[in-house]
């Protein structure tokens, strides 16, 4: 296979959809040798905030001197971002050979996408001298594809409710399929969680016999700044490359997390991987102005509690617009009415599209949500379209697309495709 048909390979397998369940990954793993023990791993899990925490404690490693694999997911345009080492892209003939050598297999066992694609990480990075790797999950936990590797540490950025049709109706339900990510005697690190989630997972952690570490025990909040108690040190955390300050606690997280297992005597190496996170993880989607005058705003906001946070940073600019502009797209496990009544409060038009994509729901369902709450939702065929000639008008005003990274993505790579016409 050449890249571009193991690709088409690769994505034929979401025909399978998402099966949850460990069986056929360890049997993939055996197939190619369990490269996953070879890893000496950090397993980040949670509702929102696990690529930006990833990619800090990537960053932060990177900065110490250490050679460093990340795998996250999904990619926004190219398949090779979700799996780096030191921030370079896994190279397309990695991948054209691993698909090519397990062609038969696949074509027997019909692994999932994620099944696939987490094997092929585990195995590049086994490859590729690693110091560290920092693997995030895809869904949940408990029955996630990297739920197969035994890591120094996990790390739970947050419990919210999502894909509830999967991993539980309430918070202490996801709470426990996430929380099995601990593993015997191995340190777990948790972000901000409501007390429901806290009981679960200092239960799991009990049962696994694991120190456990409440960010919110090491930090005291001021209005512009966190301070991080650590071990034989204060570190003060005033901003980030990733706007909002809910990132400021994902930087603290991760800087607890390398902290706890290192104990850096040089603070510099904290300073500069957050500094330095987007050079060094290439991670996107995260509040990132596309344009200024007029604003243009991506953010991967997927569920309710994601576009709380985003909307916490984007009150504080709201004013300066005359007119705000949403486009707004989302999968069909996620709270969408609750999404689209918020919407209805900050914006004044609502543009819904979609994606192609399983999980995505249609133009014709969000239009039909919104009109049920009675909030007027306008389908939008052509994102990217209407994103190039806002962009092309300088005006006051700003336009925010909202949702799942695949949305992000999908927009992004039509905008290239404009570019280039």
């Amino acid at each position: 296979m050449n890249i571009q048909q193991a690709l088409d390979k690769l994505f034929s397998l979401h025909q399978f959809g998402i099966k949850l369940g460990l069986n056929k990954t360890i049997d993939l793993l055996n197939r190619i040798g369990n490269p996953q023990n070879k890893l000496k791993a950090i397993h980040v899990a949670g509702s929102n905030g696990k690529g930006s925490t990833s990619s800090f404690i990537a960053s932060i490693l990177m900065e110490a001197g250490f050679r460093v694999g990340l795998y996250t997911s999904p990619h926004l345009v190219k398949f090779n971002e979700r799996i780096r080492v030191n921030g370079i892209e896994i190279p397309d003939g990695y991948v054209a050979v691993f698909m090519t050598e397990l062609e038969t297999y696949i074509e027997k066992n019909e692994p999932t996408f994620f099944e696939l694609t987490t094997a092929m990480a585990f195995k590049y990075f086994s490859e590729s001298d690693l110091d560290f790797a920092v693997i995030e999950t895809g869904l949940g936990g408990r029955l996630d594809s990297t739920n197969t590797i035994i890591p120094m540490a996990s790390v739970i950025t947050n419990i919210g409710l999502e894909h509830t049709n999967v991993l539980g109706m309430n918070i202490p339900d996801i709470a426990y399929e996430k929380s099995c990510i601990i593993k015997k005697n191995r340190p777990v690190f948790i972000g901000n969680v409501l007390k429901d989630a806290e009981d679960v997972i200092i239960k799991k952690a009990g049962e696994m016999e694991s120190d456990f570490h409440f960010l919110t025990e090491q930090i005291t909040e001021y209005s512009d700044y966190l301070r991080l108690h650590l071990a034989k040190y204060d570190f003060n955390i005033y901003s980030t490359p990733l706007r909002g300050r809910y990132q400021l606690f994902n930087a603290a997280l991760a800087v607890s997390v390398v902290d706890n297992l290192f104990l850096f005597e040089d603070s510099s190496f904290y300073r500069k991987g957050i500094a330095n996170v987007k050079v060094n993880s290439c991670i996107q989607g995260r509040y990132e102005i596309i344009n200024n005058n007029p604003t243009v705003i991506y953010d991967a906001a997927h569920n309710y509690e994601g576009l709380e946070v985003f909307l916490e940073e984007f009150k504080k600019e709201i004013n300066n617009y005359d007119v705000k502009t949403v486009i707004f797209g989302c999968m069909k496990d996620k709270n969408y009415n609750a999404m689209l009544k918020l919407l209805d409060k900050y914006f004044d038009d609502i543009y819904v599209t979609t994606i192609e994509y399983e999980r995505a729901m249609k133009i014709g369902e969000l239009v039909e949500a919104a009109e049920v709450l009675g909030i007027k939702a306008l389908p939008l065929d052509k994102p990217a379209e209407l994103i190039n000639n806002f962009i092309a008008i300088e005006n006051n005003t700003c336009l925010v697309v909202l949702g799942s990274i695949y949305l992000l993505g999908d927009i992004k790579e039509k905008m290239e495709k404009l570019k280039r016409t």
